[in-house]
């Protein structure tokens, strides 16, 4: 059983994390920290976790902790990773991995040194909708892909808990950071394919912040593929992902959410449909079982820390690309 301690025990982790412990087979949560102590013993009561602290450093140095799962605003990431590091544990850092990749490239060498595991916390490599919609693009359900779009937004106003999400010192971005990197992250897995290019624009309102409030990106991957993503705070909830090929169409309306089964729809060019239900309830729950499984060399992590670095060379490209207007070229992530 991994013991895992959380840093920076918030919404992420009442919301999605202990709901996803709770159904865990593989590990359990033995400690957390938040930036006061008083709230942290407040949240260690409430969910019956034995340690609280109210530094990462402090959890990272307990002996009751395997395994750290770093969930700190993104400009903490860094040095919340590198601690646990030094101290020897493993480490599960929420994505964005970082503020930019020469951040993600440091955590990497860090661990590598250590001879610690890093994993990214993208969840939605772990949703049996995207596993299968995964599945069905690889055996040809459609075609060749010309066209994959994913879609992510959600009302983040003035009254959201996290309101560091508008602060680009913490956060570096917008809604690009926050939910686009979970968008480029499943057209990269389901495509089984590499960014090459990206084009981006983006727009702010009175309530954004230093950050944008939506945006537009288009991918183009190395197999020639065009992928677009689409993101914004100023929309209800919605996950759409829809992939074109030349042989047919496959759609999933919400495709990524965790809070309701899915129906994926296949429609080939010959008018034959296919559709099916799939349910990604346990996906917080496979996330942690199977970094534990990796900590235990049973298995690799799906999402070792290179995968977080690269996904954060299409983030910064995308910036870059809102700032001068071109396309910009994504840098390749070193074996």
């Amino acid at each position: 059983m991994i013991r895992f301690g959380i840093a920076g025990f918030g919404l992420h982790a009442v919301r999605r994390l202990m709901p996803g412990f709770a159904l865990s087979k593989k590990c359990r949560v033995t400690a957390l920290s938040r930036r006061s102590l008083g709230k942290a013993k407040q949240s260690a009561a409430e969910y019956k976790i034995a340690l609280a602290f109210d530094s990462v450093e402090e959890l990272s140095r307990s002996s009751e902790v395997d395994a750290v799962l770093v969930t700190t605003p993104n400009s903490c990431h860094l040095p919340d990773v590198m601690a646990a590091i030094q101290a020897g544990k493993h480490v599960l850092c929420e994505k964005p991995m970082a503020m930019n990749a020469d951040e993600c490239r440091r955590m990497v060498e860090a661990a590598h040194q250590k001879n610690v595991l890093l994993g990214v916390a993208q969840i939605f490599r772990f949703d049996e909708s995207v596993n299968r919609i995964r599945e069905l693009v690889s055996a040809g359900a459609i075609g060749k892909p010309v066209f994959a779009r994913s879609e992510f937004s959600f009302l983040a106003g003035a009254a959201h808990p996290r309101k560091w999400l508008y602060d680009a010192s913490l956060a570096g971005a917008g809604p690009i950071f926050d939910i686009g990197v979970h968008c480029i992250d499943t057209l990269r897995y389901i495509l089984r394919d590499e960014v090459v290019r990206v084009s981006a624009s983006a727009t702010r309102d009175p309530n954004s912040g230093t950050v944008e409030s939506a945006a537009a990106l288009t991918l183009e991957f190395s197999r020639e593929t065009l992928g677009t993503v689409l993101v914004s705070f100023r929309a209800e909830y919605r996950t759409p992902i829809e992939l074109v090929g030349d042989a047919g169409v496959l759609r999933a309306e919400d495709g990524l959410t965790v809070d309701h089964p899915i129906e994926i729809q296949v429609r080939q060019n010959d008018g034959r449909m296919k559709q099916e239900s799939v349910n990604n309830r346990l996906a917080y729950a496979l996330q942690v079982d199977g970094f534990a499984d990796a900590i235990e060399g049973k298995s690799a992590f799906p999402v070792p820390g290179k995968e977080g670095w690269q996904n954060q060379e299409i983030l910064d490209a995308a910036l870059r690309s809102i700032r001068t207007g071109t396309t910009e070229h994504v840098v390749r992530v070193p074996e």
